[in-house]
């Protein structure tokens, strides 16, 4: 992508709003590093982590604290013999402590199949030995541990024993003596690294010993008495053999940190690349943006698009809806000064670069965008005084320059194109440049005033009409675009309003009705329609809104309805089966109660059932017939048929029940002599099911598995197997997707590689 092109569309601005939401030095870097990528993988993945980390942040919670730059850090790692000090270690022990934490809150979410996300922040190997002994080792203001090795441990003992003899000593020199009035604090000091007694200067040479150092208002001398001369050599042999021992740890680490460097270094540029993640995650917030669909087929559609700096600045943004039909590739905006034509071409262009950058986009769901390689534009005055160029030569020498690089994945950004010189010549220039994109199959949008070039619009294929919208009484901007019709450019509107005098006014309309061309009546009744139609549109969605509220209500109550019934019913058809294990009821009693419950369920199914079969006579119903019973959503076998009460006797692989013969419908497969039933209702009430879902469609596997939960749940059904297959994965995907938020579903798992593996899941209800 052109620099030109990334400075004319404020690309660099948007970067540094984004390194402003980075937490580090080294994910601001990042930020301001982001670049529009070129091929479709490349975009895809960072569109992916992208709405990956999005939907990490919002459930997990997860915020990330500073962390230091470590770009000196590894260098040193370099030189042989060079020992890390305890600030770099204490900043590496915190940098990896955020990792570790990003780690562990990404864990429960493996099986969402965000592998991308995972590979960026927990795919290098982790540090696992440095990670302990920097734990071990620091405490948590950075300073070694006693713990980190015997040695220093014993030293830090002896040490920590002569400060107790010295404060002996010490009180009992005082109180001995008589002193203590002497002090100027009752109490041992340190100074150069030495015990000593702070002694009033008045007194100095009253007892024989060292003065070390006076304070700084000259009144208090440190005092080393002779008696603790000896004391204090033994405590310097002591801090010697510290700062030995606490070389050897340090010496221990930076040798952990060499070995698993490269775990280091990975982990390290993970926590960047989550730093820039949770910045765009921001950024996302901040402008109420999302992820953009991009690929090479998806149409030019932008829905409720904003500019992205100006919605930044003021979160009540007008929306844009910039839209191409199928079979489009141009599209040519007209209308007045002010309009916002600019503002639209620069917000398509700014919104195409941070999506093929992996930044969120503030548009509305349903929005996408070709993926272009190119993107080229002429905006705005490019004259240049310095180099003797006029507006009209500068954009002509642009065009050339980059005319041979235009292809079918290219934008092109025209603003005024032709607008600085003869209006008849620039028209007819402007149109041949779009036809000769349009031949190359690339895609234009052009903002024009030229009165040649909204005809055109209008009358050439694959070219789309669109006009920015003005109040019909204030002559006010509007903000929006109406399409397949032009605009008037009101220049005398604009000028009155800017305070022009009004006899100049006057005489320019003289003049514009002497040339005949004065078509802005028209053009304002054009704008008076669209506004019109644009607000009627406005009124129809918002009670389209208002319509789907009101649904979302109604399915919310009819889910918490529904999970009610079904959890009653599982708890009744569980309890028949307890007690018919335990022999409290009889097998007709246990049939009468799970009829019961049937009926129950009924008004549930009912209501999510598909359109009903043809109705069923009775006198088509003969023995040894197949058919399916929708309340169970099973098919069974008839065996009989009593035509006076209207009922059907079938039986279920193994469970006979009268039905009514109104609820049953013919199942279209051979019919079957019916077998003698041998296991009663025990092939019922203890039966396992099972479901082959391979080859379905993700709907109709899913229509399929929440009857059957139902079912299974009537039958009171413990546990499951659904069979789905290895496949690509998806329909397992999708499965377990709706398995989570089942209500009869406890709990659900792969089955062991002996009964199936990845191809099967293993389901308990509740």
């Amino acid at each position: 992508m052109e620099p030109r092109t990334l400075h004319l569309l404020e690309f660099p601005k948007i970067l540094k709003e984004l390194s402003g939401f980075a937490v580090s030095e080294p994910g601001a870097t990042a930020c301001l590093q982001v670049h529009p990528f070129a091929d479709p993988l490349s975009v895809r993945l960072q569109l992916t982590l992208l709405e990956q980390a999005l939907r990490w942040v919002r459930e997990s919670g997860f915020k990330l604290n500073a962390f230091p730059d470590f770009g000196g850090f590894f260098p040193v790692l370099d030189i042989p013999h060079r020992i890390l000090d305890l600030d770099a270690l204490f900043a590496l022990s915190a940098t990896l402590e955020q990792g570790r934490i990003a780690r562990d809150l990404l864990t429960p979410y493996l099986d969402r199949g965000w592998d991308e996300l995972y590979a960026a922040v927990s795919g290098a190997p982790w540090p696992a030995s440095t990670w302990s002994a920097l734990k071990r080792c620091l405490d948590q203001d950075g300073h070694l541990k006693d713990e980190s090795s015997p040695g220093l441990f014993s030293v830090r003992q002896e040490i920590r024993a002569i400060h107790q003899k010295c404060t002996k000593r010490v009180k009992d020199f005082v109180l001995s003596e008589n002193i203590a009035h002497y002090l100027q604090d009752d109490y041992v000091t340190v100074s150069s690294d030495r015990y000593v007694l702070p002694l009033k200067v008045n007194f100095k040479n009253r007892f024989p010993g060292i003065i070390h150092d006076y304070s700084q208002t000259g009144e208090t001398c440190y005092f080393e008495p002779m008696f603790l001369v000896e004391i204090n050599n033994s405590l310097q042999e002591l801090k010697r053999e510290e700062r030995v021992e606490e070389r050897k740890v340090l010496e221990y680490l930076t040798d952990l940190v060499r070995q698993e460097r490269d775990g280091i270094e990975a982990s390290y540029r993970g926590l960047v690349q989550l730093d820039l993640l949770m910045a765009k995650a921001k950024l996302a917030e901040a402008t109420q943006a999302r992820p953009l669909d991009v690929g090479q087929d998806f149409p030019a559609r932008l829905i409720q698009a904003r500019h992205p700096l100006l919605a930044l600045q003021d979160g009540a943004t007008q929306p844009l809806d910039i839209k191409l039909r199928e079979g489009q590739l141009a599209l040519i905006v007209s209308g007045g000064n002010a309009g916002g034509k600019t503002v639209c071409l620069k917000t398509l262009g700014l919104i195409a670069l941070m999506a093929f950058s992996g930044l969120p986009v503030p548009v509305a769901e349903g929005s996408s965008l070709p993926l272009w390689t190119e993107i080229f534009v002429v905006l705005g005055d490019e004259q240049s005084i310095e180099e003797h160029v006029s507006t009209f030569t500068a954009q002509i020498q642009y065009l050339s320059r980059v005319w041979e690089r235009v292809d079918g994945q290219t934008l092109f950004l025209l603003d005024e194109f032709g607008a600085g010189t003869d209006p008849t010549q620039g028209a007819a220039l402007a149109q041949a440049v779009i036809d000769g994109l349009l031949e190359r199959g690339a895609s234009t949008f052009a903002a024009t005033h030229f009165p040649a070039l909204k005809a055109y619009a209008l009358a050439t294929d694959k070219v789309r009409a669109a006009s920015v919208l003005f109040d019909p009484k204030t002559k006010k901007p509007l903000y929006r675009l109406a399409y397949d019709q032009v605009g008037a450019s009101i220049a005398l509107d604009v000028a009155r309003e800017h305070g022009l005098p009004r006899t100049i006014l006057s005489r320019a309309e003289q003049y514009l009705l002497l040339d005949g061309t004065d078509t802005s009546a028209v053009l304002d009744r054009l704008n008076s329609l669209a506004v019109q139609r644009e607000r009627e549109n406005d009124a129809l969605e918002d009670e389209r809104k208002a319509l789907r509220k009101k649904r979302d209500t109604l399915e919310a109550r009819f889910d918490k309805e529904r999970t009610r019934v079904l959890t009653e019913v599982r708890e009744l058809a569980q309890g028949v089966l307890r007690d018919w294990k335990a022999e409290r009821v009889g097998r007709k009693q246990a049939l009468k109660k799970l009829a019961d419950a049937r009926e129950r369920l009924e008004p549930v199914l009912d209501a999510e059932a598909a359109p009903a079969a043809p109705a069923l006579e009775l006198s088509e119903i003969k023995p040894g017939q197949r058919v399916a019973y929708k309340a169970w959503n099973k098919t069974g076998c008839v065996v009989e048929k009593d035509e006076r009460k209207g009922q059907v006797k079938v039986d279920f692989d193994g469970v006979a029940m009268w039905v009514a013969f109104t609820e049953l419908s013919l199942d279209g497969r051979a019919p079957r002599k019916p077998e003698k039933q041998t296991k009663g209702i025990d092939a019922d009430l203890g039966f396992s099911p099972r479901l082959d879902l391979r080859g379905r469609r993700a709907d109709e596997a899913l229509a399929e598995l929440a009857s059957f939960l139902d079912a299974s749940l009537l039958r009171g059904a413990n546990t499951l197997e659904i069979i789905h297959g290895r496949g690509t994965g998806a329909l397992r995907k999708e499965i377990h997707a709706y398995l989570r938020t089942a209500p009869p579903v406890a709990s659900f798992t792969l089955a062991n590689e002996d009964r199936g593996g990845d191809g099967m899941t293993e389901v308990t209800l509740k």
